[in-house]
């Protein structure tokens, strides 16, 4: 009804009155909102159903799916709200049930990887806060009913909380040690929740944004998408590489976004959910079947003990790559040819084109490596049912084969001919080819013999450019400066004008009062003494 009618409804809760005093909380149900919860719906419940049996042998189950439900109701808190104050209410809330998620398993690495997201998402958290405050200006939090741009001030501050949230460069490396959270976990994050939630808040502020802040959005996603598509093709962690690619198709939804195609970046966000979710629930399977191991290079042919899970994981990752008729495709495909349309610099289209080639090579890499059988691989694996588990990817193969197809019947009235001359047309297709034949490039690559200069280089492209090394050091630094502040503000003038003056102030006040009463009590003694002299004679 809201999308074929193009209607929206705003609900205005009346919470708390007293007097004048009136607490109200506004609600925002459009299409987009509606098609996004729905979505979130479908995927939390597949997984919700996933984890009964992945996390069957815990113990504290209950408090798992408790946080489950408290990371998703913060996420639709988030989008039905038009309001920057409940926007961050749901903000707030993806920040900690997801802290919570990501130290689930209690060890230093998860730890260490909690304290890093939440750390990032503070950042983000600031950000918000000051636009708050900056949104007091214009009289109202409620930014539906603005109609004037931004200023420059309002807009950064609202780019820098989506990237955070969106683990955009230079923020992008806590999201790949957020995999030290539980599978279930990692698939409905990099799905629907928390790193699409910044992307989703540029979306709704986008007609708010000026030209400026837009060129900074592109800068900033050409960048993240080409770096982690070449990062994911020389990482052998399998839920590091599915997070990769979650980085890259983040960077592709804000760079179309960039060029104000909202729409677009918005369809994109919803086909690339249900095939990541499945690959995630996929890839969970394998890893719990090889006794938790999540190096590719042991967990490969997977097609004679797990072939219909095996299946799965390939149709999904043919959908990562575009292939025709798929629910990628669709949305790639007409991103690509929009793209095309318009007049830009050569720079956006080399790095437009090598990232669409990354992500075609790591996925053909990595089905190289689950399928075909390895001298080192693991021989142990666990082979029974998984009933709960399969159950779980039925309805996201169905999405993940047609919902591309459904949602652009939906969200588009028109059939969207897009005119491009052959060679544009045919460029797709053949650069996807020589990808292909690259995916099988770098596959064999691991196998060779190399000298010291080039695995270097390989570690240089493994470790993400050094990214998370650099995060690491300024974080040290960080720690320096507050352990310093601290010491200063302790030991130093905190100490000096307030404990040690304060003290021998009052220890001088104490003696003083000592003094006198001593004065006292002996004055006091000598007049009892002449009294009773005096009556003794």
């Amino acid at each position: 009804m809201f999308l074929i009618n193009k209607k929206m409804m705003i609900i205005d809760w009346l919470i708390f009155k007293n007097n004048s005093l009136m607490i109200k909380m506004i609600l925002f149900n459009d299409w987009m909102s509606m098609i996004f919860i729905s979505t979130i719906f479908i995927i939390s419940s597949m997984v919700i159903l996933y984890s009964i049996e992945y996390m069957s042998e815990d113990l504290n189950i209950k408090r798992f799916m408790l946080l489950i439900m408290i990371f998703v109701t913060s996420m639709i808190l988030m989008i039905i709200s038009p309001n920057m104050i409940t926007i961050l209410l749901g903000w707030d809330g993806l920040g900690l049930s997801s802290y919570c998620l990501v130290i689930y398993y209690q060890n230093m690495k998860s730890y260490n990887a909690g304290m890093i997201t939440i750390l990032m998402n503070r950042i983000g958290d600031i950000c918000i806060l000051l636009s708050i405050a900056l949104f007091l200006k214009l009289s109202s939090w409620n930014f539906i009913i603005k109609f004037d741009k931004l200023n420059f001030l309002m807009g950064i501050m609202v780019i820098i909380a989506s990237i955070t949230k969106s683990a955009q460069i230079p923020f992008s490396s806590w999201l790949p040690l957020a995999m030290a959270a539980p599978t279930p976990i990692s698939s409905l994050v990099h799905s629907s929740t928390l790193v699409t939630a910044g992307i989703y808040l540029l979306i709704r502020f986008s007609n708010l944004m000026s030209n400026d802040m837009f060129k900074l959005m592109m800068f900033i996603s050409c960048f993240t998408m080409f770096f982690s598509g070449l990062s994911a093709n020389f990482e052998f962690d399998l839920k590091k590489i599915i997070a990769l690619s979650t980085l890259s198709q983040l960077g592709i939804m804000l760079f179309i976004l960039s060029f104000n195609l909202k729409i677009l970046s918005f369809y994109h966000l919803i086909s690339h959910a249900m095939f990541k979710s499945l690959l995630f629930l996929c890839s969970g399977i394998m890893i719990h079947n090889s006794f938790n191991n999540q190096d590719i290079r042991f967990i490969s042919f997977n097609n004679m003990y797990m072939p219909f899970i095996n299946s799965v994981f390939i149709m999904s990752s043919l959908t990562l790559m575009g292939m025709p008729f798929l629910t990628g495709f669709y949305s790639k495909d007409f991103i690509i040819e929009m793209f095309n349309l318009m007049k830009n610099n050569i720079m956006l289209y080399i790095m437009m084109y090598l990232s669409m080639m990354f992500t075609v090579s790591y996925s053909m890499r990595l089905m190289l490596f689950i399928s075909i059988k390895l001298k080192f691989m693991n021989n142990y694996f666990k082979i029974y049912p998984n009933n709960n588990m399969t159950n779980s990817t039925f309805i996201l193969i169905f999405m993940a084969l047609f919902y591309g197809a459904i949602s652009n019947w939906m969200i588009f009235n028109s059939l969207n001919y897009i005119f491009l001359p052959i060679l544009m047309k045919m460029l797709i297709f053949y650069l996807m080819l020589f990808s292909i034949l690259l995916g099988i490039l770098i596959y064999m690559m691991n196998f060779m013999n190399f000298n010291k200069k080039f695995m270097k280089m390989f570690m240089y492209f493994n470790m993400m450019f050094f990214l998370p090394l650099i995060i690491k050091k300024n974080k040290i630094n960080l720690y320096k400066l507050n352990f310093n502040y601290i010491k200063i503000k302790d030991s130093g003038w905190l100490e000096f004008f307030i404990y040690k003056n304060l003290m021998s102030m009052m220890i001088k006040m104490n003696n003083k009062i000592v003094m006198d009463n001593i004065n006292i009590f002996l004055l006091l003694m000598m007049m009892m003494f002449t009294m009773m002299i005096m009556l003794i004679i």
